[in-house]
């Protein structure tokens, strides 16, 4: 059979397939409608679209007021419309969020073409396993997030944010310049996950720098799955397919540039990831002394990693496949949250320079004779902790699930039909009183990490306010007795539960090393170009409303310190 039949067979197969899929699809949206749901009840927004529902809303990469409208409005407990009249809960009502990601988190998992999506393109990370296989996992990786570990990588830390501040500082010697922050911070956290995570070095961070291939990859992995429009949404079903090696070649014979083009990022990231666990096993083999060879001395997360996974119990070890998962996992999932906070901030800094001048003060003070701080005392700077707090509180990154990109908010899927409690009862459409919520089967559940981060009746009335100095004072008593279900300091930016973010210790040490070096050398102010914040997988910068690509210019200027 000549390489043109095989493409038209397949075509017809996969036409027939899509149209088995939607007519699946649409008979249960179709019976959904007919039958009466007990979320029909609950208050919220009109739905502009039977067919789209309020998913252009949610999704709208400027739609920040459609949220504060619905938080506003509507309250902790929220019926949104999916596509064909699908009923989807949007929920920040504190015990309701407990139920969700702690007490039943098994009950409201990620559903699974998320689940096999992610395993298509990831490898079996931890976005791509459930149940006990997520949970052996975690056991895993759990101790290498530890603070004592954190304290052991902070000297590398510390080096790749010299080479920042060097790379910056050659751009502004001669006098203030602008500079793309966004891009450096993006840089820089790739290396930071590259030196401290894997232990191997993608970028130098100077100029005219060929990029590592690994570091494109995952640069285009995010860009290369959303070209594909429409069609990605087909690509969780390839993984019930035949073999790998047959899904390969079922994918070389669609004539679409946009896949080929994604299966050559997956490729490159999986193969790149391959060979640098091949060649830290390697090193590992032949003794410690062979390890303090390579970039961070055997420190990094990977290398921990490796030999407590040699140690472990059979039953309790990690394959091999798993092991190259968690590092392209760790590489995609590390790179943009927290490069476009370290962005955020920079940019808040830039509008305000008293607030900047005040965080310097400190950082100044504190690292008088130049040194590096360490550990605990740079985590103990209390200016320094408020403005990364109140940050991540306001504006919320959540990390970039791939085909599906919630923007503030996580989403469960219930697994068999739930009873959902209520810290506060909400008033039904019908006017009664409700202090729990039916929750059918198949229901998808938008867990609101705005919602809880904003709402007025824990945190205030000035919750919408950057105000930094909120944590410098005792927090509200509503806000504790709530219990927010979150791993961190009452917020849900890193969730909560047994899905929580693993790395947010990581990440809040990065920002701190960086912003640190940043501010004792450099001052940050606005340049004339008008910067637009867009909602996505992750929120991102561009210069106007209407801007493509993400950047974000600000006028940098070399400290000159007095005497």
């Amino acid at each position: 059979m000549s390489t043109d039949e095989s493409g038209e067979m397949f075509t017809i197969l996969l036409e027939s397939a899509l149209i088995c899929a939607v007519t699946w699809t649409l008979w249960n949206y179709f019976r959904q409608m007919c039958v009466k749901s007990p979320l029909d009840n609950i208050p919220g927004p009109p739905s502009p679209s039977w067919m789209s529902g309020n998913l252009p809303q949610m999704f709208n990469r400027q739609g920040m007021p459609f949220y504060r409208h619905l938080i506003a409005k509507y309250g902790p407990v929220v019926r949104l419309q999916g596509a064909y009249g699908r009923k989807i809960l949007y929920v920040y009502d504190p015990r309701a969020m407990h139920n969700i990601v702690v007490k039943d988190q098994y009950l409201y998992e990620q559903p699974d073409w998320f689940i096999e999506s992610n395993l298509l393109t990831l490898g079996p990370g931890l976005l791509s396993t459930l149940g006990d296989h997520h949970r052996k996992q975690r056991r895993m990786l759990n101790p290498i997030f530890s603070i004592n570990h954190m304290r052991h990588m902070i000297p590398m830390f510390y080096d790749v944010g010299h080479k920042l501040r060097a790379a910056i500082e050659e751009r502004v010697c001669a006098a203030p310049a602008e500079i793309d922050m966004l891009n450096w911070m993006g840089r820089t956290a790739l290396e930071l996950i590259g030196q401290a995570g894997l232990g191997y070095s993608f970028d130098p961070l100077k100029e005219d720098v060929t990029p590592d291939v690994y570091a494109e990859a995952i640069k285009a992995y995010v860009p290369a799955l959303y070209d594909l429009s429409v069609f990605r949404w087909t690509l969780p079903y390839l993984a019930h397919i035949g073999t790998p090696a047959f899904r390969r070649k079922m994918i070389s014979w669609i004539p679409m540039k946009r896949l080929h083009k994604l299966q050559s990022v997956v490729d490159t990231m999986h193969r790149r990831a391959t060979e640098i666990y091949l060649e830290k096993k390697a090193r590992l083999e032949k003794g410690d002394d062979a390890l303090l060879q390579q970039v961070g001395e055997g420190k990094d997360l990977m290398s921990i990693l490796l030999k407590a996974n040699m140690q472990a119990s059979v039953e309790d070890r990690l394959s091999e496949e798993e092991l190259v998962g968690q590092m392209v996992t760790m590489s995609f999932a590390a790179m943009d949250t927290t490069s476009n906070m370290l962005s955020r901030i920079l940019h808040i800094l830039a509008q305000r320079p008293d607030v900047q001048e005040n965080l310097r003060a400190e950082i100044l003070e504190a690292s008088h004779d130049g040194r590096d701080l360490p550990y605990d005392e740079l985590v103990a700077l209390p200016h320094l902790d408020s403005v990364c707090r109140e940050t991540l509180r306001l504006y919320v990154l959540t990390i970039p699930f791939p085909l599906h990109p919630p923007a503030t908010f996580i989403f469960r899927e219930a697994q068999r039909d739930m009873i959902l409690p209520l810290s506060q009862p909400i008033q039904g459409l019908d006017g009664s009183l409700m202090t729990e919520i039916s929750v059918p089967k198949g229901t998808v559940v938008h867990v609101g990490i705005m919602g809880s981060n904003m709402n007025k009746q824990l945190w205030g009335e000035d919750t919408w306010e950057w105000k930094p100095e909120r944590w410098l004072a005792p927090l509200p008593e509503t806000l504790s007795e709530a219990h927010i279900p979150g791993v961190y300091s009452n917020l849900m930016t890193f969730i909560g539960g047994g899905r929580a973010c693993i790395g947010f210790k990581f990440s809040q040490l990065e920002m701190k090393v960086v912003l640190a070096l940043l501010l004792s050398n450099f001052t940050f102010e606005l340049s004339d170009k008008p910067i637009a914040w867009n909602i996505s997988g992750i929120q991102f910068p561009t210069v106007g409303i209407n801007g493509e690509k993400p950047e974000l210019p600000l006028k940098v200027s070399r400290l000159v310190r007095s005497n």
